[in-house]
């Protein structure tokens, strides 16, 4: 099993929301790098859920991968401006997207500022490449990360 980290902005997408839906499509990632992960992600793999641009900035709780990487409709959308993009087709999708349900909130969210103060997590890809959306954590990182919130 690999472990990740994604983050989503509580006013587009929250932790609340993912665990009211059930389940979720991981949609509109837009950097290479962070598309490649998603394709690397397996039914199974847990993630820490991150609450980007809030205050406080934080690991709020853990889900899950449920469906493992398929082609993003939503790249063929011109209707999307956001997401958009003309050279990704169904014949030969550029983007993808992953489905993600929700396992459990953490008893205390763990942020930013606590992830940095860490130097056991001054490697963290978190820490190092901060505005990657979706993002491997080691196991070692998790473990601290789950202690950090209470459990």
């Amino acid at each position: 099993m690999a472990y990740w980290l994604y983050k989503s902005e509580p006013g587009v997408y929250s932790y609340d929301d993912l665990a009211r839906d059930g389940r979720t499509e991981w949609e509109g990632v837009r950097n290479f790098l962070a598309r490649n992960y998603l394709k690397q992600a397996k039914v199974g793999d847990e993630l820490l859920f991150y609450h980007s641009n809030a205050k406080p900035q934080a690991i709020i709780g853990v889900a899950k991968v449920v469906r493992e990487a398929y082609p993003d409709t939503s790249a063929w959308d011109p209707n999307d401006t956001k997401h958009f993009d003309p050279k990704s087709t169904e014949a030969n999708p550029v983007w993808y997207m992953v489905d993600i349900g929700p396992v459990r909130r953490l008893p205390t969210p763990v942020t930013l500022e606590m992830v940095k103060a860490n130097p056991a997590l001054r490697e963290m890809v978190l820490v190092k490449s901060s505005r990657l959306s979706v993002q491997p954590v080691l196991e070692s990182e998790w473990r601290l990360i789950l202690e950090m919130a209470g459990e």
